[in-house]
């Protein structure tokens, strides 16, 4: 995957709310007709698909579009499920597709499909391969940098000499591919890759596997920090740690701010996670759904382009990830509306939330 423009600045996430407005022609146009978007997610093992990505991408297309329904089906992580979700939809006669793909290659076939019926699809989240219409997403390589740059800094002075082990997200996935590059770019030469483990499914369940198999090879104080992938798989990494009586647990990254992970940073189980402002990439891939189903252009909306193994070109909105760590909980996840500190602090994280300086 190649990308012109490597993100978008944070100007735009701001801008996002505003601009579909203007590209869809505002509230009295929006109601003048409707269509239907199909929405495809991948799977249901990461909380944000359902608690965030679903409902964000709903709201914005009604505000965008009131006349518009939306069409959901989730994979359950199998992309043989998928691709007969996204054949119904596409003989049901959407207007347009929004699809997070379980597995990008799988998909080719039913992407074709959709083309040769005139429905374009928008990927959402993960490049799918096929002829796509346009591209919403935030800029993997940097998410790995900051994953590599946080684990490195909870490292100190000494990491040059500790053992990492990398556990990566799901090969079938090309972000995995764009953060494991982000963070070897960070970590090569700065500190020991003594295991590195793909996890299927980007599951808690694979990730403890692995992370056993870790702790075996090396012993129980033998890692000096973990870069997982994302915040499912470093609760898996976590709990085998505990599970093999690690005396002090290494440094651990994760991804999604799930509130399970802002609570373990609290806690001091995990160092940090990386937030994506989920709402900004709901409404860009809303607003060009609706743009595309309305049969305007993408670049109306999009910023940059990607090219993908199979299609070149393609419009793209790239948002910019932020990393969060106990010291910026509050200015970035709880400024943001994503959780209230009493959602966080709970009865018993109320004395870790003090030391933390979250609670007043």
């Amino acid at each position: 995957m190649r990308t012109r423009t490597r993100y978008v600045v944070a100007a735009l996430v701001a801008g996002l709310m505003t601009i579909p407005l203007a590209a869809c022609g505002g509230d009295d146009e929006a109601g003048a007709d409707g269509f239907t978007v199909g929405l495809l997610l991948p799977s249901r093992t990461v909380p944000r698909w359902e608690h965030s990505d679903k409902p964000f991408i709903e709201q914005q297309l009604k505000k965008l579009c009131p006349r518009c329904t939306m069409e959901y089906a989730n994979a359950e992580n199998d992309a043989t499920t998928q691709l007969q979700q996204m054949t119904s939809m596409i003989t049901k006669g959407v207007r347009v597709l929004i699809l997070d793909a379980a597995d990008t290659r799988a998909l080719r076939s039913a992407i074709r499909e959709a083309r040769q019926a005139g429905i374009p699809v928008v990927a959402y989240d993960r490049l799918a391969e096929g002829p796509i219409s346009g591209y919403v997403s935030f800029d993997g390589v940097q998410v790995g940098k900051l994953q590599g740059e946080a684990l490195l800094e909870a490292m100190g002075d000494g990491a040059k000499d500790e053992n990492v082990v990398m556990m990566n997200g799901d090969p079938t996935s090309p972000n995995a591919a764009s953060y494991r590059q982000g963070a070897l770019s960070v970590l090569k030469g700065n500190a020991k890759i003594a295991r590195s483990y793909d996890t299927l499914g980007w599951s808690s369940a694979n990730a403890h596997a692995n992370m056993s198999a870790a702790v075996s090879g090396l012993g129980p104080d033998g890692i000096g920090g973990v870069l997982a992938a994302n915040d499912a798989m470093a609760a898996g990494v976590i709990s085998a740690l505990k599970g093999a009586h690690v005396r002090e647990l290494p440094p651990v990254t994760g991804q999604d701010a799930e509130l399970a992970a802002v609570q373990r940073i609290i806690r001091g189980e995990q160092y940090m996670t990386v937030y994506k402002p989920f709402k900004a990439e709901a409404s860009a891939a809303a607003a060009m759904a609706v743009a595309l189903g309305r049969g305007e252009d993408a670049r109306d909306v999009a910023r940059t382009a990607t090219d993908s193994p199979t299609t070149r070109d393609i419009p793209s909105v790239l948002l910019t990830p932020t990393a969060v760590t106990v010291d910026n909980i509050e200015q970035t996840l709880v400024k943001d509306g994503v959780y209230t500190i009493d959602q966080i602090c709970t009865r018993k994280l109320r004395p870790a939330c003090d030391e933390a300086g979250l609670t007043r």
